[in-house]
């Protein structure tokens, strides 16, 4: 006791009584156990909440990450679902790769990254035509049979959209309700070249014989769209007097068992108004307007909506865009707090150089996680 006195080993109670002070440096602990109970479920008030279904705290994550890796070191995440993964890597300074198939949980995740303080540029890239082109070639047959390939896979979307296949022709490919069909690649999207093609071909397919319609309109039916091409497009074929209609090919295509239980529909693109004012080098965007088919959406939530603006959930800008990858330049979201959503953004050009020409995307995500793009021309 005197040599624990002498090493101030020591310490009294109010009591008097001696108690070892020992330092945690001399303890030898306990080994990590291969069972982690000491994770709770995210309260319903949490920070982190976002109300996806398999979300899992960030610190679980925290420590796989931390475990597994050093700063700077790359993690993938397969299935990011709401994304704990990405959000917990970037915190932790490491570089990381988050894929999903649901548009939902791509989405999800692209906002809790955004809510990071100083989070660093990311990109958000849609590599599902890998996916669909696997699907393709394991339902019709390999590239060896092309054109028996293509040619069942256009009957097979025409009768989950419930039109007949006809022939005779390079780009319509069915008759639904009097009205022509076109199906898209599962490898590109619709362009307004394909829009060009489909109107001079329907003008020689007007005629009186059992495959021609009966009325001047077309449905193109696609998984991808080229940007803006919903106001381009339908500019053409105004132009050509056909009126036409761009359906999406769902997703649900390639899973057997929506297909036999006969889930499948087919929506239409929606269609985004922005206002633009220019001042020199300062330009302002507004949005003025966004329409969503009415089919795309359930009837309680269509009951909810009193204003164009509550089918936006998110919307960004890329003030430079040069024909890549869209760039992340300016955004707003809604939040489980802040429910509000601005409608316009301002942006001053740089003075150099003096003059030029920008080209400026707008992408908006709406409640359902489809998204619409749209593309602007300003001289400054």
């Amino acid at each position: 006791m005197e040599r624990y006195e002498a090493e101030g080993r020591l310490t009294y109670t109010g009591k008097g009584l001696a108690r070892y002070k020992q330092y945690l440096d001399e303890m030898p602990g306990l080994p990590v156990q291969s069972i982690w109970d000491s994770f709770t479920k995210i309260h319903h008030l949490a920070h982190e909440r976002v109300d996806y279904p398999t979300q899992k705290p960030e610190a679980l994550l925290n420590r796989v990450v931390r475990a597994s890796s050093n700063e700077g070191d790359l993690v993938l995440d397969c299935f990011c679902g709401s994304g704990t993964t990405a959000a917990v890597s970037e915190k932790l300074n490491r570089r990381w790769i988050a894929c999903d198939l649901g548009r939902f949980a791509i989405h999800t995740t692209r906002k809790r990254l955004l809510s990071i303080e100083n989070v660093r540029p990311f990109v958000v890239q849609n590599l599902g035509k890998y996916e669909r082109q696997a699907w393709q070639a394991a339902e019709f047959g390999g590239p060896e049979q092309a054109a028996e390939v293509t040619q069942q896979y256009r009957r097979f979307i025409l009768e989950l959209y419930h039109a007949r296949p006809i022939t005779g022709y390079n780009w319509l490919h069915g008759l639904k309700a009097g009205r022509m069909v076109h199906v898209g690649a599962v490898d590109a999207p619709i362009a307004p070249g394909d829009v060009q093609q489909i109107a001079l071909e329907f003008r020689k397919a007007t005629g009186t014989g059992k495959d021609a319609p009966s009325v001047s309109a077309v449905d193109v039916l696609g998984w991808d769209f080229a940007f803006e091409l919903n106001e381009v497009a339908k500019q053409q074929a105004a132009q050509a007097n056909i009126t036409m209609r761009f359906l999406r090919i769902p997703r649900e295509v390639l899973e057997k068992k929506a297909v036999e239980q006969g889930d499948i529909r087919f929506f239409e693109l929606a269609a985004l108004s922005v206002e633009v004012t220019q001042e020199k080098r300062k330009v302002s965007l507004k949005l003025t307007d966004f329409v969503i088919p009415p089919d795309d959406v359930p009837a309680d939530v269509q009951s909810a909506i009193t204003h164009w603006s509550q089918w936006i959930d998110y919307w960004a800008v890329d003030w430079d865009n040069k024909g890549d990858t869209f760039h992340n330049m300016w955004q707003t979201y809604r939040t489980r707090k802040d429910k509000s959503l601005k409608l316009w953004v301002g942006h001053k050009y740089d003075a150099a150089p003096a003059r030029g020409e920008y080209t400026i995307m707008v992408k908006v995500i709406d409640i359902l996680g489809n998204d619409t793009t749209k593309t602007l021309t300003v001289e400054v």
